[in-house]
């Protein structure tokens, strides 16, 4: 295990994921054969087992972290890092930015962990800890402490940022426009008096109380989105694309709920439905090998292998449904054994959709009425004509209604007449008065 991270602690210093191309976050693996450039994937990507060119996934790797005490059981590594850069920056003897800047420790903490171990014991002589008990701090049995929220970035009014932190101003702890903004305007008249009536005086009393209520309300939201750490919105979103997409759409419903749970309740729970979804993934890929027969990982990569290339000899032969549209335009035919032969010589097929008839005007293919509503009131010769003309069921029932209650009306029809109730393509309405003529749905006039 490689406990040292070569990057900073600003997970947008470090390379994305090889696999899913998100911002990678402590810890992640790095692959120790792959080079000279490092590979690094995050825990999702390593668990699925993910290969690319020369990567296996049965190379030798690294778990890069630097969450582990260095000096005091209490600091970890990137705390460490982070307090020397804190110092460079800020100058030393300038606790209170130091701690402002670090975030996870105090003024005090940081001075005298800084003079202890920095100042006063420069070759850490005394400090440096054993082994066993760097592994008694992190195994050791404890509840995960809650920090609030980061403090959010300061950005410029009206940048990009800022509309994405809906305007929220962190010196203030406001919002530029906050919840229900216009609460003060029923106050801006009022003025207690001494001759007000008991019962004026009441009402005015009532209007505060109510008033006093919604800023209650106004409060309580703020908390809540200071709480889910829900103000900087960019690292949210990185921390939702660390799950999975399915994962990342339960967080979308059920983040409505947040409200009602603590920050920590919450975490929990999206994380224990990642962890079923993963465990439900995992169990349904061992019972499709064991179904199998397959009783080792090395006879599994074969037959996900195999599987890869049956699924490819699969997609090629129902390829031949893209044209059967075209059965009738040598062109069309053309098209498609070239974009075949293209396929087979694994090369990408760029094979032009629209093909030009023997008239010279443009074929298009028949109308896929699978899912389309209507559909089921239709019989197989109503059904033909709405893929020929590309009519969606729902329309071709209205106007074979306007045609049929025109033509009891006037016991006949006429083209003309026909076209004059429906506005559409003349052509369209041609081959649908034919169709019912031809049906005896109507009559001629």
């Amino acid at each position: 295990m490689d406990r040292l991270a070569s990057f900073g602690n600003d997970p947008f210093d470090k390379p994305p994921c090889r696999g899913c191309s998100s911002y990678l976050a402590e810890p992640y693996i790095k692959c120790a054969e792959c080079g000279p450039s490092p590979f690094l994937l995050c825990l999702q990507c390593f668990t699925r087992g993910f290969e690319y060119k020369k990567h296996q996934s049965d190379h030798r790797y690294e778990i890069m972290t630097s969450d582990f005490p260095v000096l005091e059981p209490g600091w970890t590594a990137q705390e460490e890092m982070a307090l020397l850069e804190a110092v460079m920056d800020c100058g030393f003897g300038n606790w209170q930015d130091v701690a402002y800047q670090m975030r996870t420790k105090s003024k005090e903490e940081c001075e005298s962990h800084y003079m202890k171990n920095y100042i006063n014991n420069p070759l850490f002589s005394s400090t440096l800890l054993s082994l066993r008990q760097a592994e008694e701090s992190r195994t050791a049995d404890s509840a995960i402490p809650f920090k609030p929220t980061d403090d959010p970035p300061r950005p410029t009014f009206d940048s990009v940022l800022s509309r994405d932190m809906a305007g929220y101003m962190p010196a203030r702890a406001d919002f530029m426009e906050e919840f229900d903004n216009y609460a003060e305007w029923d106050l801006k008249d009022i003025d207690f008096v001494d001759d007000d009536s008991d019962i004026l005086h009441a009402l005015k009393v009532s209007v505060v109380d109510i008033y006093h209520s919604r800023l209650k309300e106004r409060q309580r939201r703020k908390k809540i989105i200071r709480d889910h750490g829900l103000i900087n919105l960019r690292k949210f979103q990185i921390l939702e694309r660390c799950y999975p997409k399915e994962v990342q759409e339960l967080y979308d419903v059920m983040r409505r709920f947040a409200r009602v749970a603590g920050p920590i309740e919450h975490d929990k729970f999206i994380e224990s439905h990642a962890l079923e979804f993963e465990l439900r993934r995992e169990i349904r890929r061992l019972q499709e090998y064991r179904k199998a027969g397959i009783k080792s990982f090395c006879s599994a990569k074969v037959y996900e292998r195999v599987k890869r290339v049956r699924e490819d000899e699969r997609r090629k032969r129902t390829m031949l449904c893209d044209v059967l549209q075209y059965i009738q335009d040598g062109r069309a035919c053309q098209q498609w054994l070239s974009k075949q032969a293209a396929i087979d010589a694994g090369i990408t097929p760029v094979v032009t959709t629209i093909t030009m008839s023997a008239t010279g005007r443009r074929s298009a293919p028949p109308l896929n009425l699978t899912g389309l509503p209507g559909t089921e009131k239709l019989d197989e010769r109503e059904k033909e004509l709405c893929q020929v003309v590309r009519l969606v069921p729902g329309a071709y029932l209205e106007y074979k209604q306007a045609l049929l209650n025109e033509c009891r009306r006037q016991g006949g029809l006429r083209l003309a007449q026909a076209r004059a109730l429906i506005k559409i393509d003349v052509n369209k309405t041609r081959k649908i008065y034919d169709f019912l003529i031809k049906e005896g749905y109507i009559n001629k006039a």
